[in-house]
């Protein structure tokens, strides 16, 4: 199974709650036919978004090729891949709406009596329903609005904002899907709970001589009341800057798909799914077995082995995949059966996971740095060298502790038929070699990031293919498919996040907060600014992952750190690593519900063993955030 495909399914467990399900009512045939027609608009925008990937892979290559062989650059090639990362976004939320795969937080639902449980979950599905409505009604007039109009290279704007409409109207009709799946009893009262909610809402503003002056706390409600309730992330941000353009009359509808599709109409973002694409591809022809087991032969004679296995790995596809929920679905897929076989400690083996994944959060291609890199205006490349330093002092404090609090394994028990070594071998020359491709590439200004990653995608499609032999036409067009399924919705929580994000610049929220942490830099020392960050995104990058926090926060603490002495790589690769201990963190990091639900264990059972890992991780951050020249060291060198 390829790491997309192991994360759609644990993603589509947290946000669509489908295993708190009360049993399903046996569908009437109004719902069959909505069934129906889910699932057949689901295989197009599944096929449609796979494909508009693949056009998106050979635009951006064809466009360096032409541009470095025959020094001649294709004008058109940005405003196109731009346009198809839209549709990428849209087909790709759509898919996943149809799958039930949103990342959302149940941690909370546990709380509440086992009769409300259903009620409250169904109704996170009803949220589904109305943003979906929201962008549909919204990005109509937007398409309206743009029929005219041309781009700079005189293309039709249209094909910048069609896709917004199609995959909103899908997203409704999947999203319509789930919330009928239910008995009758629980869809109806969780529609009434919902409209009721809306109605009392209406009838506020329409009392009120000022309803924007209500706007802010309404949006603030539905904030914290949707990750209360479970409501997956990007649903929570939609819903929460939807209600806000409806209670501000000053603003149209229409700027709220305007910002979401706006949040992803960003050349660089083109990088996170190129780069999810080609770790999913170097896992699917079978490298990270190959690298797995070499590193386990290798470190398995050491007390921990399994342990320092784990530590290594993941700092090793970190540099390929870009994104921590797919190093560990990768590595914990591979790894985990090994340790089962060994006899070893399976929720000691998940708190490595999560642990090491904190580690490598600064290991680029991250897709944070990416993230960050575009919204604080940091070069990425300065951003990728000083992530290293910090990160290979974290792996080298989790060696020491898999070291002392593992235990020794019989390699024979966890490998009982063990591959040639010369295949173990090659299997790690070739995502050695992709590792050192990214990184010469964009250390040495020789291309963007974004056209690093398109490079790494042929690389790892074509030589992966030479190489092992594993990577068929049936499971290529399988990973093309999984991939922008999976890259719709991560990008959608990063257009959902821009959305709102711009939402708290009218309300001149992010001022506010600045002067406020300027004010406490100034008065009580500039140390404590940096402890209060760290707080803030230990407890945010918790609930909300790491790219919405990083959109909401970067614009505002960049800035301020700037202001009070602070390098602007160093801090921000503290800020990426604070955001990161608090997404594998108990006893709500979503990305540790994910590594749980990837190696078989309950979190409960986790928190004690992986404690001891966490308190080293954090140990290490604070060295990093008291000791700049660790994070600045490398970039200066390098000429940043």
């Amino acid at each position: 199974m390829s790491e997309s495909s192991i994360i759609e399914k644990d993603i589509g467990q947290h946000g669509t709650h489908d295993a708190m399900e009360s049993k399903p009512q046996m569908p009437s045939k109004d719902i069959m036919v909505l069934s129906k027609l889910s699932r057949c608009l689901t295989k197009i925008t599944a096929g449609a978004g796979a494909l508009v990937l693949f056009i998106n892979v050979v635009v951006v290559f064809t466009s360096v090729i032409w541009r470095y062989a025959l020094h001649s650059p294709l004008h058109w090639a940005e405003e196109v891949a731009r346009a198809l990362m839209i549709a990428l976004v849209f087909f790709g939320v759509a898919t996943s709406t149809g799958r039930g795969g949103h990342i959302g937080v149940d941690l909370f639902l546990r709380f509440l009596p086992d009769y409300a449980r259903p009620y409250v979950v169904h109704a996170s599905r009803w949220i589904l329903v109305l943003v979906s409505v929201g962008l549909v009604v919204s990005s109509f007039s937007l398409v309206e609005a743009s029929l005219l109009q041309t781009t700079e290279t005189g293309l039709p704007q249209v094909i910048y904002v069609a896709p917004v409409f199609i995959g909103s109207a899908v997203m409704l009709i999947a999203a319509l899907e789930h919330a009928f799946r239910e008995r009758a009893r629980v869809v109806l009262i969780s529609a009434l709970v919902i409209a009721g909610l809306a109605v009392a809402g209406y009838i506020k503003l329409s009392l009120m001589n000022d309803p924007s002056s209500a706007a802010a706390i309404l949006m603030l409600f539905c904030f914290v009341v949707g990750i209360l309730a479970g409501v997956p992330i990007a649903f929570t941000l939609g819903m929460s800057a939807m209600v806000f353009f409806i209670c501000d009359p000053s603003l149209p509808f229409v700027f709220f798909s305007q910002q979401v599709a706006a949040g992803v109409d960003h050349f660089v973002l083109l990088a996170i799914p190129f780069f999810l694409l080609a770790g999913a591809a170097m896992e699917v022809n079978g490298m990270s077995t190959r690298l797995v087991e070499l590193i386990v032969r290798g470190m398995g004679k050491f007390r921990g082995g399994l342990n320092m296995t784990t530590v290594l790995a993941m700092a090793f596809f970190s540099g390929i995949s870009g994104s921590k929920l797919a190093d560990v679905a990768a590595v914990g897929g591979v790894l985990m059966p090994a340790v089962r076989r060994a006899k070893q400690d399976g929720e000691e083996a998940a708190g490595v996971f999560a642990a090491s994944a904190v580690m490598a959060e600064t290991i680029p291609p991250c897709v944070n740095l990416i993230v960050l890199g575009f919204v604080a205006n940091i070069s990425i490349g300065a951003l990728f060298i000083a992530g290293l330093v910090p990160a290979a002092c974290l792996l080298v404090l989790l060696l020491i502790a898999a070291n002392i609090f593992g235990h020794r394994i019989d390699i024979s028990a966890a490998y009982p038929i063990l591959r040639p070594r010369k295949q173990l071998l090659l299997g790690a020359a070739v995502g050695l070699i992709m590792i050192l491709m990214i990184g010469r590439g964009v250390v040495a200004g020789i291309a963007t990031s974004t056209e690093i990653s398109a490079f790494a995608v042929v690389y790892a499609l074509v030589v992966g293919r030479l190489a092992f032999g594993e990577l068929t036409l049936k499971a290529t067009v399988k990973l093309f498919v999984d991939i922008a399924a999976m890259s719709g919705v991560l990008l959608f929580i990063v257009a959902c996040a821009t959305s709102l994000s711009y939402v708290l610049t009218i309300q001149m929220i992010p001022q506010m907060i600045a002067e406020l942490l300027v004010s406490i830099g100034f008065s009580y020392g500039a140390w404590l600014f940096l402890i209060l960050t760290i707080v803030i995104l230990i407890i945010f990058g918790a609930v909300l992952e790491g790219a919405p926090a990083l959109i909401i926060f970067a614009p505002i603490l960049v800035p301020i750190a700037i202001q009070l002495g602070f390098d602007p790589l160093h801090f921000g690769i503290v800020m990426i690593l604070a955001m990161g201990f608090g997404l594998f963190s108990p006893p709500i990091g979503l990305g540790l519900y994910t590594t749980c639900a990837i190696c078989g264990v309950e979190m409960k059972n986790v928190i004690k063993p992986m404690a001891k890992y966490l308190a080293v991780v954090l140990v290490g951050i604070i060295v990093v955030a008291l000791l700049p020249i660790i994070t600045v060291w490398l970039p200066r060198i390098m000429g940043y």
